[in-house]
């Protein structure tokens, strides 16, 4: 779908619908389905055509008449900083590059390895730039799960950052790094950028129905898969971000990046959307406590899009901080579920920041719904929001399918310009997460209120969110099947106060084993990245499973609940 189809004159069908739309809730009876109530006026639309590239979109909207001297981006460690016309002819020399030195071309599959950096948004807008299809991958990955990525995205080229190189070795891809080493042994973007010019490319430009980029997520149903995410459907969200940056930031505002660039929340945000705004970016490589609380304080850092972690930290520590953070204005909260404890406890620490949480997914682009206002968000504590212009939304009886009214709890459906094409390769969860209507399952159950607010309740998919990221238990489960000690095995989610939730594993051993808990733990640290690491484990005699063979994960939560309650 192209934007203008997503921003398309209402027809008589959509004028119909419109008086039958509930005037605070959105909800349609005729339809059953949950409307979003705002609506982008002219001026906020990115308008384009069939043919415009995510690439050309964001280079479109810099803010040439402020250039040379408004600042992009600047390094939280060292102070550098970067202009917009810096970085609009740093993404074109490196595209140059790619293109006539390396030989990329439209449809070939750039595999990305490397912290935030100054760099990450030049690398990846280049990649965009020339047609090819990114995918970004986590740099705490280990090298088994590097070597999947690799091939299961059937990548040609890899740019990674010098100390993940060690990683890439394995698979033989052609690899360049992302910065300069002092052997000089393999190429890098950062002397692409130095040796080319900012010369046009004449090459066949992607339409917004190509494939833009592919970011690995657990999905719905278990282990990871790629995301398909096209050209329209990331042009669509940054009309999105751009649509929310506006109702409360100016473009003198401070952002503040410590949000992956790899993951759907930090590409969507600051490699892509935020560029759109002219807003300023200070950037951090890792997250890190005390180094944030500095960065706010020396960079007069007005917004930061976080997680429930750093929202929790700063609510436990504030009594203990001394540190200036007058500048905040604005915290947004997404990737997980931030409770109504915590939000009101930020809110009473901090009674001048605004704190607003978001809903989405990698399959939605990162975005459904969000608090435009900072009245709604304190009214209506708990909630993630309403519907982001574009949006519908479905909640269904997990039990007999039927679409759910208002106040009503079930699975959340939605439907909007920015979902996944599918799953690369993988038609079965494809089809079983997209209906032929276009809707996508999130897996998620939830409800909405009288006035349009989301709530997510639970998730059905059964994934842990640790600190934001998706862990799949299937995964955890099948290494820990590998083990030739362990008989069977089940994993669950424990929940964490600093995490939110970890992985808890539950294990059938052989007979005669002596395995020990820490022997366990250390057998998954040896093959998963540091949040999917297992931190608790059980030995039981048998996992209680369903006739069909489900595993009964429920059955195991109380079970474990229930002794941990009975040694308070």
């Amino acid at each position: 779908m192209s934007i203008e189809e997503g921003c398309s004159v209402p027809n008589e069908e959509t004028r119909q619908r419109s008086h039958s739309v509930h005037r605070t809730s959105g909800f349609d009876p005729r339809t059953e389905i949950f409307n979003s109530l705002v609506e982008l006026n002219e001026r906020q639309k990115i308008l384009t055509d069939r043919n415009l590239d995510v690439a050309s979109c964001v280079l479109s909207q810099f803010p040439h008449a402020l250039a040379e001297s408004r600042i992009a981006l600047i390094d939280a460690a060292t102070n550098c900083q970067i202009s917009y016309a810096h970085l609009y002819r740093s993404i074109r020399s490196l595209a140059y590059g790619l293109y006539h030195a390396v030989g990329v071309r439209k449809g070939d599959v750039v595999f990305l390895v490397a912290p935030n950096s100054l760099l990450y948004p030049t690398i990846s807008l280049a990649i965009l730039s020339v047609g090819a299809i990114l995918t970004p991958a986590n740099p705490l990955n280990t090298t088994l799960e590097i070597a999947k990525q690799v091939a299961d995205s059937g990548a040609k080229l890899a740019i990674c950052a010098p100390e993940e190189l060690h990683k890439l070795i394995p698979t033989k891809l052609p690899t360049m790094l992302t910065t300069k080493t002092s052997d000089g042994t393999l190429l890098s973007a950062e002397e692409f950028i130095e040796c080319f010019d900012p010369i046009d490319l004449p090459l066949e430009r992607p339409t917004q129905a190509d494939t833009a980029a592919v970011l690995y997520s657990s999905g719905t149903t278990g282990t990871s898969k790629g995301v398909i995410l096209t050209h329209a459907n990331l042009i669509s969200v940054i009309s999105l971000l751009k649509w929310s940056v506006s109702q409360s930031s100016s473009q003198d505002d401070v952002f503040l990046c410590f949000i992956p660039m790899f993951h759907i929340y930090g590409l969507a945000f600051f490699v892509l959307g935020l560029f759109c705004s002219g807003i300023t970016t200070v950037v951090m490589q890792r997250f890190d406590f005390q180094a944030m609380l500095d960065v706010i304080k020396v960079h007069r850092v007005n917004n930061i899009p976080a997680v429930p972690p750093v929202i929790l930290a700063l609510v436990k520590h504030a009594s203990n901080m001394k540190c200036d953070l007058s500048s905040l204005r604005r915290v947004g909260s997404g990737a997980a579920p931030l409770s109504k404890e915590v939000t009101d406890g930020f809110r009473e620490k901090f009674p001048w920041v605004e704190l607003r949480q978001g809903y989405g997914l990698t399959e939605t682009c990162g975005a459904a719904s969000f608090f435009a206002l900072d009245e709604d968000a304190k009214a209506h504590s708990g909630s993630c929001g309403s519907l982001l212009p574009h949006f519908s939304a479905k909640i269904v009886d997990i039990e007999t399918g039927s679409p759910l009214s208002p106040n009503k709890e079930g699975e959340l459906w939605l439907r909007s310009p920015t979902i996944m094409k599918g799953y690369l390769r993988n038609e079965e969860a494809t089809t079983a997460t997209l209906d032929p209507e276009g809707w996508l399952r999130t897996g998620d159950l939830g409800y909405f209120d009288e006035d349009g607010f989301l709530y997510i309740v639970d998730r059905i998919k059964e994934l842990i969110k640790h600190n934001g990221y998706q862990v799949a238990p299937a995964e955890l489960e099948a290494l820990l099947l590998s083990h030739p000690q362990i008989v069977d095995a089940a994993v669950i989610p424990l929940e964490n106060e600093e995490a939110g939730q970890v992985p808890m594993a539950y294990v059938v051993k052989a007979s005669g084993s002596e395995l020990t808990e820490n022997q366990v733990i250390r057998f998954i640290a040896d093959q998963v990245a540091p949040y999917k690491k297992v931190r608790r484990v059980g030995f039981i005699s048998t996992i209680p499973k369903s006739a069909a063979g489900k595993i009964l994960r429920k059955q195991l939560i109380s079970q474990t609940q229930q002794q941990l309650n009975s040694r308070l």
